[in-house]
């Protein structure tokens, strides 16, 4: 008697928090991050039979994930923008941290960044992802990932007038990865 393959939807909830996290970062608000995940997992749960299994399930949701975050700017441009800042200004803003690196800051040093070069940092610098694999997810040639996570960590350095010599006092483990340096391709 064969054992039956485990339904790979079981997998989906295991990989909630990853897609929430990256999808704050590509959104930079929670409440549009809430929806992007909520629209993967139905986007995904509806297209199971996609999958392949023994494949990435992780970075089959997070290009879902990044495709739905593009379709939905594309949308959104045709939309009346907050001329006024009142939506703006209404937006939540993390707690500052203890330490040289406060939230705030790191956040206002990341908005600075084009959304290719944020989508790169989080993809290898946060979501554990290889090189090749960002590339991928982002149809981009490895090469390209890889200068874009080192110009965005440049960049971030500079607006945040970091000593490259300085040690970071680093309380957010995301943060933490998004601006660690990799040796490793």
């Amino acid at each position: 008697m064969t054992e039956a393959a485990p339904d790979p939807r079981d997998e989906l909830v295991n990989h909630l928090g990853a897609l929430r996290a990256f999808a704050i970062s590509l959104a930079r608000n929670s409440a549009t991050a809430d929806d992007l995940v909520q629209d993967t997992v139905v986007k995904a749960w509806a297209n199971i039979e996609k999958f392949n299994p023994g494949s990435n399930m992780r970075a089959w949701l997070f290009t879902i994930l990044r495709n739905t975050y593009y379709s939905f700017n594309r949308k959104r441009k045709s939309e009346v923008e907050d001329a006024d800042g009142v939506l703006t200004g209404a937006l939540a803003q993390k707690p500052d941290h203890d330490g040289r690196l406060h939230m705030r800051d790191f956040n206002a040093a990341f908005e600075h960044l084009s959304d290719e070069q944020r989508e790169a940092l989080v993809l290898v610098g946060a979501g554990g992802f290889s090189y090749d694999e960002a590339a991928e997810m982002c149809g981009v040639k490895t090469g390209t990932i890889k200068s874009r996570v080192n110009r965005a960590r440049a960049r971030l350095t500079e607006l945040m007038e970091l000593d490259g010599e300085e040690k970071m006092e680093l309380t957010d483990t995301v943060t933490a990865g998004i601006v660690a340096q990799r040796s490793a391709a």
